[in-house]
């Protein structure tokens, strides 16, 4: 008797086990596929990375109760790159011979994903790096894909906007400054090339250390030159200080902004408030209804309502929804290819275009996007006091460039959006 209990409690599993969908079932016993990257959770880039970390843990969960990926959990296996560069080669070293992850994404922000080059071309990786801007420019590893629609030309891409809207205006001297680092550098490169063609002089051109936190000398030198337009390529406490710095000087400039790290945040915007106002600066996604695609709406949605727990930006339009897309074309291509070997992820990505929550992506040659997606926005009519629900919306910025993305038209010159 007892015998035949145990024979039918047996076909009772047999039976609820084929009777599930076969990639869940599967995915139930398998083992993880385990996909490894350093995210920047501490230091200045962090409130950055946190919004593309728990982007990351969206997609994650949700591939997961759909049923993995070839018939397999994922997994996310990370660590903190503290917004440096020096962490990241023993992080991806680590993930790769000791955590033996199947696949690798690359840090957020230009530093930390230039460091972890080295080591993906040792080891021959595939690499979709998130917002980098020109880190392939020297390496041209063929294994490498960039998630920033910085386009083909990627260095002039954080400004061509905003020296279109000079140009339109008739400016006619620019002033130049930047960290000395190399996405800043980069940055700064491109807006140089960019001034060129526009025609404008340069009269002012300074880098200053990465530990600068008093920029009163930096703009007092630029108000003795007294350029018509003044480029910014800073990084996100940099930004904080330069702008709240304009102010204090009550400098005024007929075009001020470019390529500021860090104004795209939720909370740099509460901080600054009405100090962001005349502003005109880049952005990579705002909330207008041409930029809502199929899922874009749930998941930030799904993202808002667990920001406060995850003590991240609460509304996530700068990397929350990018952490999630670059993960989206990882995704894509092991379906396509079925295949977890760099080689065949790396011949697919170069072949095909992808759908995420932001858009139809089509990477090029150079692992940079085939078409830029960059915009310039300025912000205008910002209230003492205004909250989440002003930064939630569109009524406090216009789109300026590109065309296909324009809301409205510039508040010119600067003091007339103060």
């Amino acid at each position: 008797m007892l015998r035949q209990w145990k024979l039918k409690l047996l076909a009772c599993a047999a039976l609820a086990a084929f009777a599930l969908p076969a990639d869940m079932a599967s995915a139930q016993s398998g083992e993880p596929i385990k996909i490894g990257l350093s995210m920047s959770l501490t230091g200045p880039l962090s409130p950055n990375g946190k919004q593309a970390l728990l982007g990351l843990q969206i997609w994650e969960e949700e591939l997961n109760a759909k049923g993995g990926l070839l018939g397999r959990p994922v997994k996310l296996v990370y660590y903190d790159d503290q917004s440096q560069s020096a962490p990241v080669p023993g992080i991806y070293t680590k993930l790769l011979d000791v955590d033996k992850v199947d696949l690798i994404l690359g840090p957020y922000a230009t530093v930390p994903a230039a460091a972890a080059m080295p080591v993906a071309i040792q080891k021959n990786k595939m690499i979709i790096i998130l917002f980098g801007l020109g880190v392939n420019t020297e390496f041209n590893y063929k294994r490498f894909f960039a998630m920033i629609p910085s386009g083909p030309d990627p260095k002039p891409s954080f400004t061509t906007g905003f020296f279109e809207v000079a140009q339109q205006q008739k400016a006619q001297t620019v002033a130049f400054i930047a960290s000395d680092l190399e996405f800043s550098r980069n940055a700064c490169d491109g807006a140089k090339t960019n001034a060129k063609k526009a025609g404008l002089k340069t009269v002012y051109d300074r880098a200053y250390p990465p530990s600068t936190t008093d920029f009163t000398p930096v703009i007092r030198g630029i108000m003795a030159a007294n350029p018509d337009v003044v480029t910014v390529c800073s990084y996100p406490l940099d930004s904080v200080g330069i702008v709240r710095t304009v102010n204090e000087l009550n400098f005024k400039p007929k075009l001020i902004g470019g390529a500021m790290v860090g104004l795209q945040a939720t909370p740099i915007k509460n901080q600054l408030g009405p100090l962001l106002n005349g502003w005109v600066n880049y952005e990579t996604w705002v909330p207008d209804k041409k930029m809502y695609f199929e899922g874009t709406d749930e998941f930030f949605k799904k993202y808002q309502s667990r920001a406060a727990a995850a003590g991240v930006d609460p509304l996530g339009y700068y990397l929350g929804g990018w952490g999630y897309a670059y993960a989206q074309v990882l995704e894509q291509a092991v379906k396509g290819t079925k295949s977890l070997k760099d080689d065949d992820l790396t011949a697919y990505i170069h072949k095909n275009a992808f759908k995420t929550i932001h858009g139809e992506i089509k990477f090029g040659a150079n692992g940079e996007w085939a078409k830029s997606g960059m915009m310039q926005v300025q912000y205008h009519g910002i209230k003492q006091g205004a909250g989440l629900e002003t930064w939630r919306g569109m009524d406090y910025q216009t789109v300026l460039t590109p065309g296909e993305f324009k809301t409205g038209n510039v508040v010119y010159p600067f003091e007339k959006a103060r």
